[in-house]
């Protein structure tokens, strides 16, 4: 494993649209990379929305790895997730962000990664 500077981690992360949201639960999900933030959809239910939440602590995984060759890349981010309200900002990430999924997913999150973890899996 050879670590990654957070620059290289999250351009990795930008290279693909697909990963893992955890905390509080692990959940498949899309995602983009906008100014340095994950920005994700969520449907009504998530945990992610219950109560009052106007912050919450998150982490988000992604990675690329051969089943095959083991060789790869793992990105982890934590950092704060908020709701994301501004309408303009909504109307973009519905525009940019189509779901994966035929669920509802009406709300937008935006992650702002604090600490930010990398590695290449190489031979």
């Amino acid at each position: 494993m050879v670590e990654l500077s957070r620059s290289d981690a999250l351009a990795l992360l930008a290279s693909v649209t697909f990963g893992r949201r955890a905390l509080p639960a692990i959940r498949p999900v899309n995602h983009l990379m906008d100014q340095g933030a994950v920005v994700i959809r969520t449907h009504s239910g998530s945990m992610l929305l219950d109560g009052s939440m106007a912050s919450e602590v998150v982490a988000y995984e992604a990675d690329a790895i051969d089943p095959r060759t083991h060789t790869g890349w793992s990105v982890v981010v934590t950092g704060i997730a908020t709701r994301v309200t501004d309408p303009d900002d909504l109307v973009r990430y519905h525009a940019l962000l189509v779901p994966w999924t035929d669920t509802e997913l009406a709300h937008v999150v935006r992650i702002i990664p604090e600490l930010v973890s990398g590695y290449r899996l190489e031979r």
